[in-house]
Formats: structure tokens, sequence, C-alpha cells
């Protein structure tokens, strides 16, 4: 290179190109050029400079190694002067500088450089105006820079947590959404419930953008001016945040609070990017660009600023995502023992499962803070247990103690082979054939035939009393589905074959129907050809329910019959309402754990869950709003691997007024039950100035019997007629008549067990000399343990009382109106109630 074409490349490309020709022609005529090979080291640091260096050609960086004061390291661009600070002001080299690839580079010797400063004084003056202007733009900038922190200072965002913590579809969808937004410099939309921390995801597409390095504010709109200079700035006046911001990001929360007069101007903002002070006396004022970015936090959606949003983010609640509630706990637990220097405590399975049983109506927020308080409580222990989440339980878990935590040793029974298998096939499959033989073969009458008594004095009283205690449990060990389970594993033996799936609309629709049909037949039967007194004929009867469990059991998988079908299974289901006790799972387990649903389809074993089939009348104990549909089989329970399955103790009938769904056949087959007490009592009612009807001939003892069962139902239509009319009049609308008529509930149970008291009390005492009768021994010696009438009698009358003040109740607590206005309805309840008291309890 020519001396002038050095003199034209440091004058174009070096910092040297501020002094004269002169200087740079008296530089470049003392210029060595030299090549430096790569990985060397050009300059030690904190020593004396040797040379001048200005960079031709190559790659340098410069890097300080003592690790007392490190500096990040930055590389040269050509034409870098390097030394000249130092050499002017005779200073020790700062950085280490290497060479990362071969350099070309001129060099003027120190001394060689000293000799030009002092015979050309321009060089150090040159270089002094520079470093003075350069000073002056610094302390601008730096004044700049500690009026914008004030200014922002209040506002600002320091760092983000955690990102989005789980694995659930939503955390996954959650962070890409979070990714894509922080991609580029669109507005975001994030809106969702209350305590979902959706600032915290504002900040982390922030700090996960390239402008990271840039302030990020939060303002609450709550608190803005309605004239909006704290935002926009005032014309001539104090610069708003958005001039202050800059590049920087803004996350204006709480949007639904913003003051409606700045929404045309937010919205101006957002589609524009452009922004006018606020200005004084109507001035004009000139508008001005914006470069921040912005992020808006709603609990709401906003249909005129989401016209104008690049991204909208929908934050899912925390109910929905119950499989990262464990996540997220720990994580809780991990910030909080971190900032107190606390030993990190475990969380046992049966919290978990609690906490996710548990909707959060404050999500996150409500979590957090729940965790922090076990924290607290649990003082140093160990472990956090299920007591110490004491508030995070679901309105449906309210008055709720599941008996098998009280009692782990029911547990234990409830999931071993005796409940119900060893039961079933071992005792009620025989005892079930050896009492329909002895009704066939033996004595006809039930003072003389231990299984008739069986039947009607024992099991009758029993079943009735144990509804409100334990609901369907009978069902569990009923031997007509135990013989439709033996025909349904023959028949596939035998034959080989898929059994047909459930036709589920038709029985839904139907099936109901068709088991209230029976029963009214079972009711006309037992009447008209006296089955309580007619062994062969009980019999019957109970062959003819088994068969129709062994036919559709032949047909159809599991327990369609007993689901649908069966008579006694429908009253059995009706009466289970009542129950004080329940099978349910816990809804946030099941739906944050399993996979596998092999409590509702079957499956092998998996951890703590045993084989099964599934349950047998297609139940998910999650989904159970109701007893009807649950037998109390304990399948789900042994088959869940999750501990998720409860069997709780719960107000009586609790259901009835909560999740309840009512259904029209139900509520026939509830009146035909109440009916059915009038029928079991004609000759009662007979004595009541109907002694000279003649009901021996079978016609007019079939038409007294219909209207048995047709007449009493007139009562609680009428009062409801009644109750319609009042309030009309009161210009309101009553719950339907299906609704309301589950009130009578209480009421047909007590009438029913009330009439099965005189067998139960009278009879089921002389099990021992009925059994010697049976088998023709004399009995006249053997004991006996009844009831005085009187005894029965009241015992009857307070069953009745009691059913009549539970059925006001009941009636109170589903139509949830005043006293007043369901008089008529409480009036038909006492009317049925004296009925019943005349013909069972007077008679």
């Amino acid at each position: 290179m020519t001396s002038l074409d050095s003199l034209v490349w440091l004058q174009e490309r070096t910092a040297l190109g501020i002094l004269s020709p002169t200087v740079l022609e008296a530089i470049s005529a003392v210029i060595k050029e030299q090549i430096i090979p790569a990985n060397t080291r050009l300059i030690e640091e904190d020593t004396n400079p040797v040379a001048l260096y200005i960079l031709i050609q190559g790659q340098l960086e410069s890097n300080r190694i003592n690790q007392l004061a490190p500096t990040a390291p930055y590389g040269f661009l050509p034409g870098a002067v390097i030394n000249l600070q130092e050499l002017l002001l005779e200073q020790q080299a700062a950085q280490t500088v290497t060479t990362l690839s071969e350099c070309h580079l001129w060099a003027v010797p120190a001394a060689t450089f000293r000799q030009l400063v002092a015979q050309y004084p321009e060089i150090a003056q040159a270089f002094s105006r520079q470093l003075a202007q350069e000073l002056a733009q610094l302390t601008t900038a730096f004044s700049y820079e500690q009026e914008r922190s004030v200014a922002l200072r209040p506002y600002l965002v320091t760092k983000a947590q955690r990102g989005i913590v789980g694995t659930s579809r939503y955390a996954v969808r959650l962070r890409q959404q979070i990714r894509q937004a922080a991609g580029d410099r669109k507005s975001v939309l994030i809106f969702g419930e209350p305590g979902l921390e959706k600032d915290n995801i504002a900040a982390l597409i922030h700090f996960g953008s390239p402008q990271r390095r840039e302030p990020i504010i939060k303002v609450n709109c709550g608190i803005l001016q309605t004239s909006g200079a704290d935002l926009f700035g005032r014309t001539g006046g104090k610069p708003g945040l958005l001039e202050w911001l800059g590049n920087g990001t803004l996350i204006l929360n709480n949007i639904q609070e913003l003051p409606p007069e700045l929404v045309p101007s937010l919205a101006q903002l957002l589609r524009t990017n452009t922004y006018t002070p606020v200005s004084r006396n109507d001035e004009a004022a000139e508008t001005q660009t914006s470069s921040a970015r912005i992020l808006i936090v709603s609990e709401t959606t906003q249909p005129t600023i989401e016209r104008c949003i690049g991204h909208n983010i929908k934050v899912p609640p925390l109910r929905v995502r119950k499989t990262d509630i464990k996540a997220q706990v720990d994580y809780y637990i991990s910030l909080y023992c971190q900032a107190r220097s606390l030993t990190k405590p475990k969380v046992v399975p049966e919290a978990i499962r609690r906490l996710q049983a548990y909707d959060f109506p404050g999500n996150l927020k409500e979590l957090n803070s729940l965790v922090e308080r076990a924290i607290v409580q649990a003082g140093g222990a160990p472990e956090l247990t299920e007591e110490i989440f004491w508030s995070a339980e679901a309105k449906k878990k309210r008055f709720r103690v599941n008996l098998l935590n009280l009692y782990p040793q029911l547990r234990r029974f409830l999931r071993s082979d005796w409940w119900p298998d060893k039961i079933n096939y071992g005792f009620t499959l025989t005892v079930f054939a050896i009492v329909v033989g002895m009704l066939f073969i033996g004595p006809q009458h039930r003072s003389e035939n231990v299984a008739l008594n069986l039947f009607w004095a024992w099991w009758w009283p029993l079943i009735l009393f144990g509804f409100p205690f334990v609901g369907r449990l009978w069902c569990s060990i009923c031997p007509f589905m135990i013989y439709g389970e033996v025909t349904q594993k023959l028949s596939l033996w035998l034959v080989p074959r898929q059994l047909k799936r459930w036709p589920r609309e038709q029985a839904e629709k139907w099936g109901g129907w068709f088991l209230f049909g029976l029963f009214v037949l079972i009711f006309l039967w037992e009447e008209l050809w006296n089955l309580e007194d007619t062994a062969y004929l009980s019999a019957c009867l109970l062959l003819l329910i088994t068969a129709g469990a062994m036919i559709f059991s032949a047909i159809f998988e599991r327990r369609f019959w007993c689901r649908y079908l069966c008579p006694i299974g429908g009253m059995n289901g009706l009466f289970a309402k009542l129950s004080m006790t329940e099978l349910r799972a816990q809804q946030g387990t099941c739906s944050a754990e399993c996979t596998t649903y092999q409590c509702y389809k079957g499956g092998v074993q998996k951890g703590e869950g045993m084989e099964t089939n599934g349950c047998p009348l297609y139940s998910h104990p999650a989904q159970l709003e109701d007893n009807k549909d649950c037998v109390l089989c304990m399948t789900c329970l042994k088959a869940c691997p999750h501990r998720s399955v409860e069997f709780n103790l719960r107000p009586p009938g609790i259901e009835l007024w909560t999740t309840h769904t009512p259904h029209l056949y139900e509520i026939a087959l509830l009146f035909l039950l109440l009916s059915g007490v009038f029928l079991h009592r004609l000759p009662e009612i007979q004595t009541m100035g109907l002694e000279n009807i003649d009901l021996k001939p079978f016609f007019p003892h079939l038409v007294a019997s219909i209207l048995a069962l047709t007449i009493p139902v007139i009562i609680p239509v009428a009062a409801y007629g009644l109750t319609s009319l009042i309030y009309r009049l009161q210009n309101t609308t009553p719950r339907s008549f299906v609704e309301l008529a589950y009130g009578y509930l209480p009421l047909v149970l007590g009438a029913n067990l009330a009439h099965y008291l005189r067998l139960g009390l009278g009879e089921a005492g002389r099990i021992i000399p009925v059994t010697l009768a049976t088998f023709g021994y004399s009995s006249s010696s053997m004991p006996v343990l009844v009831a005085h009438p009187a005894v029965t009698a009241f015992l009857q009358g307070v069953t009745l009382i009691s059913s009549i003040l539970l059925t006001i109740l009941l009636t109170q607590k589903i139509a949830r109106q005043p006293l007043q206005s369901l008089f008529p309805q409480h009036l038909a309840t006492m009317l049925l109630g004296v009925g019943f008291w005349i013909i069972i309890v007077g008679r």
C-alpha cells in the first residue's frame, strides 16, 4: 500500500481521521506493517503498551483476565485504533488483546508515537476535545437514564417467576403460546379467571423475547388518570410512561378497570403504534410514535381492544389442570423453603388427592396461599399431611367423612376376596337354592315354612330398615344376579361369543317403565293370590325374577338386568337416594392421574389396583351423582390404583336437593310403592264401613286392588295443583311436579317399613319353632321372641310420624321456597300419613 493510500485509509476508516493531513502524513511515514498469527496475545493487560496498533484485516478480541475485575469480551472491527488512549494518557493497558485469526496490523512504536505527540500538539488537543465531547454526551445520557429510572422505578418488573409448571395439555399449549408471542413484537391480550398469575405470563413473554434487556413495567389500569397524562404525557410538559419506556414492554394490568375515556386512545396505540399527548387549552398536539410493546392482562375478553390485538392467550383455570397440581405444589414449597432456608417437606399422596378434589376458585394464588399456610402449620414436620390442607374441600365434599380412611380394617375387608365374591359364591348361591327348594316342597303356610318366614318376616323389614344406612348394599349379594353371572360365564364357556353391548338410549328411555310394569304385576299377584302365605307362589316369584336376570345376562354384557330392568333393583335404587352413605371418587384425582379407567372398564393389576372386569353397572365412581346406579360391590375400590374411591358418610338424601336429576318413571314407581301399602292393607280398609263388599271373587278383588293402587295418587296430584295455583297468585313459577314429588320419598319408605314391622316384630322371632315345623317336628315348647302388640303399634307410629316430618323437611330442601307456598303438599303429606296411621297403627 502506497503512502497516499495509507493516508486516505487513515482519514476514512480510523478514528485518526479528525487530524490534519500533515499529521496523518507524519504518522503514515512511520507505520510498520505486521502480520500476527492466530491465538497470539498482542497486548498484555496491566503492562505498558509497546506500540499503537491499527487493525487492517483479521479478528481481535479484548478481554480482562484478572479475576478481581473481570469484564465481558468484545471484538474489534477493521480500522480500530488500539492503545491510543493509553499512550496519550501514559497508562497501562487495561485489557488483554488476543488474535482470533491471522491479523494484518499497522504498528507505530510507542517511543515513536510519543515523539509525534510532542512534535504535533494537535494530536493531544484533538483527542482531548473528542474525549470532552464524549464525556458531555455520557453525562447527558446518564442524566436522562437517571430521570428515566426514577419515572419507571414504581412500575418496574425485575424478573419473572418460573415458567408454566406441569405436563398437562393445557400447560403444554400455554407454553407454546408464550413462545410464539415472544417471537415477535405484536401486542398480546392475556385473559382468564382471577388468581392465574397472568401478569407473570406477560413477564415470561418479555424475558423470552430478543428485547429482554429492555425495561418492562406493569401499570394497574385502575389508577390511570382519566386524561391519560401519566401514560401519554403532556404536550410541552412531563413525558409519559410510553416516552420513558422507549423500546421496552408495557403491561396494562386489569384492563377491565381502564377508564372508558382512554379506550379510544389505547385502541389507536394498538392499531398504529401512535399516541397523542395530552394538551392544554385545546392546543393541537403532535402525534407521537411509540416503539414500546403492549401486553394487556384482563379477567374477561375485551371486544373493543381484542380487535386490535396481535395475540390472544386464554389462561386455563386450575380446575382443568388437575394433573399439574402436584408439580405446582412442589414448586411453591421450593420457593417458600428457599426464601426462608427451611428444609423442604414432603407432601403425602393423600394430601395431593385432596387438593386435586378441590376446584380452587382462587386458582394459583389460592393454591400458593394454601401451601404456605400448610408449611407454617406443619411447624417443621417432614411431611405435609391431608389434614393440614383442611380448607381445600369442594362443596360436593362438605359434610362427608370417608369411612375407608376412618376405619382401615373396613377398607381391607371390602378389598378382600370375601366381599362380595366368597359371600356370593360360597353362601348366597347355595342358600338361595335351598330356600327356593324349601318353598316348593315344604309346608305352604308362613307359620310352618322357615323359608317363607325368612322372606316375608326377615328380608322385607331388614332391607327396608337398611336403605337409609347402606343404600343398595343388598344388590351386591343379590341371588338374582349371582345366578345371572353364573349363567353368563357358563354360556360363554359353552358358546364362546361377544356379548351384546347395552342399548343405553332405549334402556334409559323405557327401562324404568318396564320395571314399573313388572312391579304392578307383582303387587297384583301378591294381593290376589296371597303370596305372603303361599310358599310355592313366593318361590315362583323369586324364580321369575331370577330367570329375567339369567336371560338378559346371557344376551348382554355385565349386569344389564340389574341396572335397568329388575323391579327389586328399581325399588332399591329409589330408596337408596335417602341413604346416609355413598360411594364416590375424587374427580380431581381421576382426571389428573388416571389414564386406564380400569375401575370402569376393567383391567390387569396396576400398583395397588387389583385385576377386575370393571363396574358391573357401567358406572364411573367419579361421575356418580346419585346412589341409584351403585350397588356397593366395591369393584372400583379394588381396581383403583390411586386410592381415589371413597365410601362416605354424608347427610341422608343430600343428593335430592343438590345433584339429583328427576325422572318421571321413578315418580311413577314412588307412588306405586306408596299405594302398595294401601293395597297390602285392603282387609283393614274393608273393615272401615265396606264390610258388605265381598272381595273373595276374583274380579271384585282385582277392581279393588286397582283402585287401591290409583286412588291414593290423587291426593299428591291435587296438592300440586293447589301449589301451582298459589304460585300463580304470587306471580312465581313452582318447581315441576316430578321434582317436588321426590319429597314424598321418606313417607313412602316409612309407610312400607311400618307395614312390615307387623311381620318383623310379630313373626320373625318365631324362627326356631317355624324351622322345626318345616321338618315336621313339634315346636310347642320352643322359645319365641315377639313384641307386644302395643310395642309394635308404638314403633309403627314413631316410624310414621318421623317419616312425615322428614318428608316436610325434604320437600322444603328440594323446593327452596317459603313454607306457606308449599302448604298444600305438606297438607297432602299429613293426610296420607293419617291414612297410613289408620290402616296400620289403628287396625
